[in-house]
């Protein structure tokens, strides 16, 4: 990014930033300025940025499992494997969720029928649907969705975002959401662009 890109950002030129739970923020920017990078930063799995994130990403890694959930934008998910035993690897690892609330979720996403095939054979927007559900398999403060909605139709885009307000109430969790333009699937309580 150019230096008068980064003085532009909200984030990048700012001395602090902070992202409270249970607040909703919108992270907004054109391709290539960085939403992911933050989201990475914030994770612990871009450890190459200056500054300081608090508590400190790669400090704890038990931090990281009990307080960050993350919808990657590349899903991140195995397309050899079934869609169940996606789920079920995350699952087994939190022991957060049973597998009927995990059944209601494939369910209430409309992706049921696909829970015994294989990742690789789902469209785009039915990966999204699991990565989604995986990533509300693990405990969280603080949940991060990278441009979650992508591939998805409003249909859908509803579904998912009913399910995860749910989500966040029921835990008191915050949301952290990267976007390229407006975005009115949440209420949010502060927009930043980047």
């Amino acid at each position: 990014m150019s230096e008068a890109e980064l003085s532009a950002s909200d984030v990048y030129m700012s001395p602090s930033v902070t992202f409270e739970s249970p607040k909703r923020y919108l992270i907004r920017a054109e391709s290539g300025h960085g939403k992911s990078s933050l989201l990475n930063f914030i994770f612990g799995s871009n450890p190459s940025f200056v500054g300081d994130i608090n508590p400190k990403p790669n400090s704890s890694e038990e931090w990281r499992k009990s307080m960050l959930s993350y919808v990657f934008q590349d899903l991140k998910l195995f397309p050899e494997l079934s869609v169940w035993d996606n789920l079920q690897l995350k699952n087994r690892l939190t022991q957060h969720k049973t597998d009927d609330e995990i059944k209601v979720y494939l369910n209430e996403l409309g992706i049921d029928s696909k829970a015994n095939e294989k990742v690789e054979k789902l469209s785009l927007g039915q990966r999204q649907r699991v990565a989604v559900i995986r990533a509300l398999c693990q405990p969280f403060h603080m949940l991060l969705l990278d441009e979650p909605f992508s591939h998805l139709d409003d249909s859908n885009r509803a579904k998912i975002a009913a399910l995860i307000e749910r989500e966040l109430d029921s835990r008191n969790a915050g949301l952290l959401v990267t976007s390229l333009g407006p975005d009115d699937t949440f209420n949010y309580d502060i927009e930043y662009r980047l």
